[in-house]
């Protein structure tokens, strides 16, 4: 650039080419404004950015006569102005939040979302929710299209805990942070992971059903074997269970995970497992889902009320079970509890601020993730209503049937 002549490319006395050349300087300091717009110091490179192409611009309207040296400038003046007014608005709109699910099919999920929402918009915020039905690619393509919506921060449920590293290390590129909710992804710069303490849940089930039955046949139905809390409910769980196997209490049957959580799969282990020993004493299911298809093969059996069998999330039909004496037990997840700290997080890391609840650490096999963990507790017949109905999780008349 020359500033005592014309500068480089403007050498030309033809208003046309001029008049080109200010439209495409003027894009450039839109353009410029939108890369800025993605940093997290925005007003800082924006300003340099806006610093350098005024600077150029004022060079380009001095060269114009001064009719079209004032016409230009006016117009200049003005789409600047109706711009900034534009995203001036925008930057003003609500923290912007994606949350991915696995599912919605099961009504534990369908809770997780309406609770996250509710508590989000009622912090200001907006949120976009998808979910994969059980698929990677399908994820990881819906969280590239939610950075492209421009979203905040994401909250992932992944499907598969590893192949979910994709998505964060995607987001990290664009200036977007990941919160793992309720499972953890794997191996990879995770921002933040919000759950319970699921080693202590398998510990629960397994306590549970040993004060009951300390001698006797088990089987263990575990979830599926890409969620890395469904090792974490087995690791719990053998925790409990190998001294008593170590000393010759209690057997294993069976030992089996049930691929994407599907009850069919709990069933047709149960079943597997009950052609070669029907003398059983407790099914240590890890969630509501497989006990259902445990206590369905066991009731082909006629064997359902007389076997121990643990379950997790408190669904309304396993609370129903567990009233009917079909099930033992299931882990209630004050999901409400979880969900609202993950939206308060969300938006403390939009913000920029210290994620407060965040006094545990667990490692993903990378680094340890600052972590916020909900304690779980156990109920059965003897708690049902101090727990699940007084926190208004199912009601007295949907659980009794009343």
């Amino acid at each position: 650039m020359v500033f005592g002549g014309d500068p480089v490319g403007i050498r030309t006395q033809d208003p046309n080419i001029k008049s080109v050349m200010l439209y495409q300087l003027s894009y450039g300091i839109i353009n410029a404004f939108f890369k800025a717009e993605r940093k997290d110091n925005f007003a800082g490179h924006f300003c340099k950015s806006i610093i350098k192409s005024v600077s150029f611009c004022s060079i380009v309207i001095f060269h114009l006569s001064n009719s079209m040296r004032k016409t230009h400038l006016l117009l200049f003046i003005l789409c600047l102005s109706v711009f900034f007014s534009c995203n001036y608005q925008q930057k003003k709109s609500k923290p912007r939040i994606g949350l991915l699910m696995e599912t919605l099919k099961e009504e534990r999920w369908q809770h997780d979302r309406d609770f996250f929402v509710a508590k989000a918009e009622a912090l200001g915020c907006e949120v976009l929710v998808q979910a994969c039905n059980g698929n990677d690619e399908v994820q990881i393509a819906q969280a590239e299209n939610m950075i492209t919506q421009g979203v905040d921060v994401l909250v992932v449920v992944p499907h598969n805990g590893k192949i979910a590293s994709t998505i964060v290390d995607n987001a990290h590129k664009h200036g977007v942070r990941v919160i793992a909710y309720d499972r953890m992804i794997r191996d990879c710069d995770l921002d933040l992971y919000v759950s319970f303490d699921n080693e202590r849940i398998g510990e629960m089930q397994a306590e549970y059903l040993v004060n009951k039955a300390p001698r006797g046949n088990y089987i263990l139905i575990g979830g599926s074997p890409t969620d890395n809390n469904a090792l974490l409910y087995h690791e719990g769980q053998m925790k409990i269970l190998q001294p008593y196997i170590d000393s010759g209490f209690i057997k294993i049957i069976a030992n089996q995970w049930a691929a994407d959580w599907q009850p069919m799969e709990a069933m047709k282990h149960v079943e597997n497992a009950l052609t070669k020993e029907k003398n059983i004493t407790a099914i240590v299911a890890s969630n509501d889902g497989t006990a259902s298809g445990a206590i369905q093969a066991l009731h082909e059996q006629q064997l359902d009320g007389k076997v121990l069998v643990s379950g997790q999330d408190a669904e309304l039909s396993a609370c129903q079970r567990v009233i009917a004496g079909t099930q033992s037990m299931t882990v209630y997840k004050p999901l409400q509890l979880m969900a609202e700290a993950a939206a308060v997080a969300a938006l403390q890391v939009i913000r920029n601020e210290v994620v407060s609840a965040a006094v545990k650490i667990v490692s993903n096999g990378k680094r340890d993730i600052p972590s916020i963990l909900i304690d779980p507790i156990v109920v059965d017949k003897t708690n049902m209503m101090q727990t699940v109905v007084k926190d208004g999780y199912h009601s007295e008349k949907e659980i009794y049937n009343k």
